[in-house]
């Protein structure tokens, strides 16, 4: 049991820092390529960022815990449009762009709606295949509709790229460094949430909702948080979206092509914590839209909804 509890915390830690590695290799590679400071904000940080999901669930799911998949997949969005979304704006608030309200926030509903009916009877090849050529779509989206140029979003990458161009060969090592650690937290974080649930008689899809998600959300709340403080708040709401749209599509996707044959998700996930999900995104997108920021008392609400989801999930 000791055992088990230590795995959480070391898989826990260990999965936060090396995402984050993972994410700054990653951006600082795509600058070396000259990739548009657009595409790096909008797809390569927050995409990067999801990499916990991407990891944890598909190994979950090909190693038949196929709840801890999907609850991961469905906690780790709550999170992001409530913990995450409302720590930050209580450091800053959280001015929202006209480029992200035309683009990300529409897409990133769309994303988790789509993800709500596929789970409904558990996760197929086909369905996995079809939500990969949907990120495809939307990859396609973003990148065409940045093509103009989104001028505060670019500073604020630029921003956390600061300092002179580091040389490609240790950037490229840091990323793959980030990567394999992911993996190897993930798998720790894996089993050991596996041993903790087995030994309390909890269901694998309530630890996936909150244990799990919250670790795998790490990264995009310590994203968030320097991104608050140094008050770029277009990439914040950038990293949150584009992780969600990333889980709802990549994540569930891969997670439906590696899942054991035979698995049925528990109805807990299938109902409850997916009318969960599409409630707090719906709220997310009201605080996003109206006035065009998310200020700090807006902040706190959505930490509140976060507490009092908790148990909603049980």
């Amino acid at each position: 049991m000791l055992w088990s509890l230590l795995g959480i915390v070391v898989g826990l830690a260990v999965l936060a820092y090396a995402a984050d590695q993972f994410v700054m290799g990653a951006a600082r590679i795509a600058a070396r390529l000259r990739l548009s400071t657009v595409l790096i904000g909008a797809v390569v940080v927050g995409f990067g960022t999801s990499a916990p999901e991407m990891v944890v669930s598909g190994l979950a799911a090909a190693q038949g815990s196929l709840d801890i998949s999907i609850g991961n997949i469905v906690g780790s969005n709550i999170a992001n449009l409530t913990l995450v979304l409302g720590a930050a704006a209580l450091v800053v608030p959280i001015v929202v762009g006209s480029p992200t309200i035309r683009r990300e926030v529409p897409l990133s509903l769309v994303a988790m709606i789509t993800l709500a009916l596929v789970v409904q009877n558990g996760l197929t090849t086909v369905e996995g295949i079809g939500l990969l050529i949907a990120l495809v779509v939307f990859l396609t989206w973003i990148i065409v509709s940045s093509r103009g140029g989104d001028e505060e979003l670019s500073a604020e990458v630029e921003d956390l790229l600061t300092g002179e161009p580091a040389p490609l060969p240790p950037e490229v090592l840091r990323t793959l460094l980030g990567l394999a650690f992911t993996v190897g937290a993930a798998q720790l974080l894996v089993t050991s949430a596996v041993a903790i649930a087995e030994r309390f008689g909890v269901d694998q899809g309530f630890v996936g909702l909150t244990l799990v998600a919250i670790g795998t959300s790490l990264p995009e709340l310590a994203t968030s948080m320097q991104a608050a403080r140094r008050r770029d708040t277009d990439l914040i709401i950038g990293n949150l979206l584009g992780s969600n749209i990333f889980n709802s599509l990549a994540v569930a996707g891969v997670a439906a092509l590696v899942a054991a044959p035979g698995q049925s998700p528990d109805p807990t996930l299938t109902g409850r914590a997916i009318v969960v999900m599409l409630a707090t995104g719906a709220l997310a997108t009201f605080a996003m839209t109206s006035g065009r920021r998310v200020v700090r008392y807006e902040g706190a609400l959505l930490l509140i909804v976060w507490m009092a989801t908790l148990p909603l999930l049980a």
